[in-house]
């Protein structure tokens, strides 16, 4: 009985993934500037740990992606209109946004860290306080926890400095026009390996996983991820994607 269940779960799934692939091509939104998990490269094209591991699902799983660059706080809201079809470029999982769109399985673990100049002498606490600029991506989980936890609740009177990347941002830290970044520590290792700034500490909340989101009612396209995600963690691509990416 059990084999037997097996089997007719696997036509389910095949059946499924057959007449979703000769329906339409997947959509995919990203962040064209997230570095290593989504970034448009020198030729134009998009690249990064997500994007390859996207482009390998839906080789397996037997239909075709398309990634769309666009800006960060109006994924969601692009998602839920029918401008895209998904969202894979290192999107948190929050209760916020859980109430717009449906998850996949996690796929990855991060913290919110703060990233200053390698001369800088200050601390996590330091940085927070008055007079003091953080940069931080609009539209972010990070930007939404200091907003909601450490302005409006605790009142701290530092500056918020808004940007449309976590690069962009790092920029402007080190020529000095802020004193620190917010952002994941994927981004920020990213940016220590190129730029003279170093991780000062983490802060919010202990660790937030990342998954891909669909429409809420799109469950055909939600199964299908889900069952791709599954092989590719248990597949020798999943570790090459880490050791070349090392997000």
């Amino acid at each position: 009985m059990r084999r037997l269940f097996g089997i007719l779960f696997l036509v389910m799934v095949v059946g499924v993934t057959g007449a979703f692939a000769e329906e339409r091509v997947v959509v995919n939104g990203i962040d064209p500037n997230f570095p290593p998990f989504t970034f448009v490269n020198e030729r134009g094209e998009a690249s990064g740990f997500d994007i390859e591991a996207v482009n390998w699902i839906a080789e397996q799983m037997g239909f075709k992606v398309k990634h769309q660059p666009m800006d960060w706080d109006s994924i969601i809201p692009s998602l839920k209109a029918g401008k895209i079809d998904m969202i894979a470029s290192g999107l948190s999982v929050t209760e916020e946004r859980a109430k717009e769109v449906a998850f996949t399985i996690p796929y990855w673990e991060i913290t919110q860290v703060l990233v200053v100049r390698k001369d800088s002498n200050l601390t996590v606490e330091e940085a927070f306080s008055e007079g003091k600029k953080i940069g931080v991506q609009r539209g972010t989980s990070e930007a939404k926890w200091i907003e909601e936890n450490l302005i409006k609740k605790q009142g701290k009177k530092f500056e918020l400095v808004y940007y449309d990347s976590a690069p962009l941002a790092i920029e402007d830290l080190v020529v000095g026009r802020i004193d620190a970044a917010a952002m994941d520590d994927a981004p920020a290792k990213d940016a220590v390996s190129k730029k003279p700034v170093k991780i000062l500490g983490t802060f919010g909340m202990p660790s937030e996983k990342f998954a891909y989101a669909v429409r809420k009612e799109d469950t055909e396209l939600l199964q299908i991820l889900n069952e791709g995600l599954k092989k590719l963690m248990n597949s020798p691509k999943w570790q090459e994607l880490i050791e070349k990416y090392n997000p």
